[in-house]
Parts: C-alpha cells; sequence; structure tokens
C-alpha cells in the first residue's frame, strides 16, 4: 500500500499480491481512492465494461473441414486401448464438418452478437498442414475454408492453436509424429517428464507459425486437455514467449483451466519474473461451465439447461451472471455438429435467447482477449485527484493507462454538477453523451445518479484527463 500526495489530495491503491513458485499472481484488483484532508473521500471503483457481465463462448476441437472427433478417436484408442470412451464406431462418422456449417453458425452468432474463441488446430489429428494442404480435400477447398474462418470468425473470434496436431506429439525437427502411440507421445497428456521452457515455447511457437503461414492472428493459445499439466508453472512463460515471438502480441492470454462451483471465473494475471508489469504480463482465461452439448466427438446426450434453462432463471451461466463475473461457456465443435445432427447448435441457440431475454441489458459478449484486456486494465488504470482547478463547480480527474481499452467503466462516488463531461487524450478531447441510465452506457457516455456519476470510455495507452 502506498500514497501519493496530488496536490491537497492523495491516490490510494490497494492489491493483493501472493508469491507462489516464483511467479507472483494477482489476489485482487485495485481500488483507488481520491481523498481530500479535508473532506470525504472520493472513491473510483472499476467496473465491468459498460457495467455489464461479460459472457464468451469456447470452442475447442474446431479446425478447418476436418472432423476432429472421427480421426481423434483411433488414434487415442491406440494410446489408451483399455478406455471405453475410444471404442465408439468412429468409423460410421463423417470425416468432415462441412464450411456450411460454418457459415450457418458463425451468421446467426454474428446477428446475436455472440463472441469468444475458436481454434484452429493446425495439424489436425496428423491429417495435413493448415498451410500445405489436407489429403482428402482440394488445395480450393482447404483454401476457402480459410478464407471463411478469416473473413466470418476471425472479426468475432479469437483464433487459438491447440497445439500442433491434439492427438500425436510433433518431434519439431522432422515435422513427423512420434514413432510410438503411448501417453507420452500424446498432446493431451505432453509431457510426462519436466521439460525446459523454451523446449515448451519452441512448441507453441510451432503451432502458432502454421496458423500465420494462413493468414490468421492468434493472440493466445489454448491446451488440448492435460496439455502442460506437470509444467503448469512454465506454461505461462512459454506463451508468453510464443505468443510474442510469432505475433507481437502485447498482451498474450491462453485457455486451459475450467473452473466450477464457488471458484471464480475472474481472469488469472500471470507475472513473468519480479516485475509486476504488462510487459511482464500473461493472462490465464478459465471457462465456467462443463461441456453439455454433444461433446468432443459429438455423439453425448445434449444438456442445454445445464447451461440455463428456458426462461434463465437457472443454470451454471445464470449462477455466474448472477455474482457478475465472466460467464465463460465451453464446447466442442464436433458437440454442435453433432455428426450432421446439429442438436447441439440447436440447444445452444435456445441457451443465447434465452440469456438475451432475460439479461440482455445486463451482460454483453466478447472475445477472450478483450476478457484477458480489460483484467489487465482493471489491475493497471491509476487514477489522480478530482482536483478543482479549471473553474467553478468543475474537477479534473486523471487517468493514467499503459494499456488501451475499450469500454473502460468506473464509477466515482460523486454527482456531476456539470451536464457535459468530456475526456482529453493525446491532445484530442471529446465530449462524453448522458445516457439515462447504466443499462444505456456505450463507449464516450456517462450517467448521473444520485450520489454517483458512472463514465464508459475508450481509453488509449498513456494519459488522460477526465473533466466532470
Amino acid at each position: 500500500m502506498s500514497d501519493q500526495s496530488i496536490g491537497r489530495r492523495k491516490l490510494l491503491k490497494l492489491s493483493g499480491i501472493s508469491l507462489a513458485g516464483g511467479m507472483m499472481t494477482v489476489s485482487s484488483m485495485p481500488r483507488v481512492v481520491a481523498q481530500d484532508p479535508v473532506s470525504s473521500p472520493i472513491d473510483v471503483r472499476v467496473l465491468n465494461a459498460r457495467d455489464r457481465v461479460p459472457m464468451s463462448f469456447i470452442i475447442d476441437d474446431s479446425t478447418c473441414l476436418v472432423n476432429m472427433g472421427h480421426f481423434c478417436m483411433p488414434q487415442f484408442a491406440e494410446a489408451w486401448p483399455t478406455r471405453p470412451i475410444y471404442q465408439q464406431p468412429w468409423q460410421e462418422w463423417p470425416r468432415e464438418i462441412p464450411d456450411a456449417f460454418v457459415r450457418e453458425f458463425g451468421e446467426w452468432c454474428a446477428e446475436q452478437g455472440v463472441r469468444g474463441k475458436y481454434s484452429i488446430v493446425p495439424y489436425p489429428a496428423c491429417v495435413g498442414w493448415m498451410d500445405r494442404g489436407l489429403p482428402g480435400w482440394s488445395k480450393q477447398a482447404l483454401q476457402d475454408s480459410l478464407s471463411l474462418v478469416r473473413d466470418l470468425m476471425m472479426p468475432h473470434w479469437d483464433i487459438h492453436p491447440e497445439m500442433i496436431t491434439h492427438t500425436r506429439v510433433i518431434d519439431l525437427k522432422t515435422g513427423r509424429p512420434m514413432e510410438s502411440a503411448d501417453a507420452s507421445t500424446m498432446e493431451n497428456s505432453y509431457p510426462q517428464t519436466d521439460i525446459s521452457t523454451d523446449h515448451l515455447a519452441e512448441y507453441l511457437a510451432y503451432a502458432l507459425q502454421i496458423l500465420k503461414n494462413c493468414g490468421l492472428t492468434c493472440e493466445g493459445i489454448t491446451t488440448p486437455g492435460g496439455f502442460g499439466n506437470r509444467v503448469k508453472d512454465k506454461l505461462p512463460i512459454a506463451v508468453h514467449q510464443a505468443v510474442r515471438d510469432v505475433f507481437s502480441t502485447e498482451l498474450p492470454h491462453y485457455f486451459k483451466y475450467v473452473h466450477a462451483g464457488d471458484q471464480s471465473t475472474d481472469p488469472k494475471l500471470e507475472f513473468i519474473g519480479s516485475q509486476r508489469t504488462i510487459d511482464n504480463l500473461t493472462v490465464n482465461v478459465p471457462a465456467g461451465t462443463g461441456d453439455w452439448f454433444g461433446g468432443w466427438e459429438g455423439t453425448q446426450a445434449v444438456a442445454g439447461d445445464k447451461y440455463c434453462n428456458a426462461d434463465a432463471t437457472a443454470g451454471r451461466m445464470v449462477e455466474m451472471i448472477q455474482r457478475g463475473q465472466p460467464a465463460v461457456m465451453l464446447c466442442h465443435w464436433p458437440g454442435l455438429y453433432c455428426n450432421g445432427a446439429k442438436t447441439g447448435f440447436t440447444a445452444f441457440q435456445k441457451v443465447v435467447l434465452a440469456l438475451a431475454e432475460r439479461y440482455g441489458d445486463r451482460t454483453q459478449w466478447m472475445k477472450l482477449s478483450e476478457i484477458a484486456r480489460y483484467a489487465a486494465a482493471k489491475e493497471f488504470v491509476t487514477f489522480s485527484g478530482p482536483t478543482g482547478i479549471t473553474g467553478p463547480g468543475d474537477s479534473i480527474l486523471a487517468i493514467k493507462s499503459p494499456i488501451r481499452c475499450d469500454g473502460f467503466t468506473f464509477e466515482i462516488a460523486t454527482r456531476a454538477k456539470s451536464t457535459t463531461l468530456s475526456i482529453t487524450q493525446a491532445g484530442q478531447m471529446r465530449n462524453l453523451k448522458e445516457v439515462a441510465s447504466r443499462k444505456d452506457l456505450i463507449h464516450d457516455s456517462f450517467t448521473r445518479e444520485a450520489d454517483n456519476t458512472v463514465v464508459c470510455v475508450n481509453i488509449a495507452k498513456g494519459d488522460a484527463m477526465l473533466v466532470l
């Protein structure tokens, strides 16, 4: 805890930090108090973006054309021959999830505003390379599929590699799968022994580079199954190095964990080394649900009510929304297609529409990268003041951010006297629009309440001045 004098006022920033295994993690978000020694303290509290609960949809096991359920099953059966789940009749399932379904899904989600994460496995189940060719499909079919992802999906979804194959571990020197298929050579359980951070980062970078070759942009990665379970302390470092090296991404993030019950679904800020700066940060964004559509193979019974029931009065998504934490739902791509039946997709549509009907003015869909960026801004943005220096009844709240963030929303525990608020960034002043209530907040707007002023602005990296 530290105090910094700012004229007659003080900036007080409270943050909780825990240190474990050489990595610092955030245990609470910052709170700023602009305090006058004579008058009552004026609190500045950062809220969710637009004061709405973020929602997101994580889709695993997706890629271009290849039905991962069909092609993964025999490889998993070879590695784990005694597991009944891998004895399903994969030969009867279609080898392809067609682009027509990608278009149907993507266009419907765009209409509803749904955003999230969509995997593209670079060398799916060793069938072929996304940047070279897929045996069984023409070169034009692959290029058309990649174009569909770039044009339709990428604007609304983060694209992640889900490692290189999602099945066999690849020898990075040869590009060939390891000779044997067992727990030690399958990505879902790799590595079985300790490996260096550099090797782990090299493996992630290999996957990322293939997607870059395809014209896809990635700000993060998804781990397949238990990938990295034995090197969890090294994974955030490897993600940071790989994503920055390949894409020069400002803020790398990753998805690996599913939080259940009372576990918080807030992103976890993981710092590399002892310095707590944006430059040393990887964001761990968890999901908050199981997969209750058609499962990773597309054959499981659909149970959409587990996400939310028909009137959105119960279900895991409802639980997360009601406690104000990110409501991040999870499924696998074959479980939406369901081998052509599309029963998972139908159930998903019902969930989305039910949530919109009941909570549409309290939630907003966001990409994982957007949730990660907001969490970082919530931690690092600082406020100074307000100080009455611009004239009678006016005051200035100084805002400093090391990162750009859209829809940054905060509550000031005082009612603005002026009907016109403005913000100045990089020498440019913008007037903010007054709206009737919190549910009407958009970027560059504010609403006045009896004792508060709530402001929503797109903040740029650097300094800004808010005139109240």
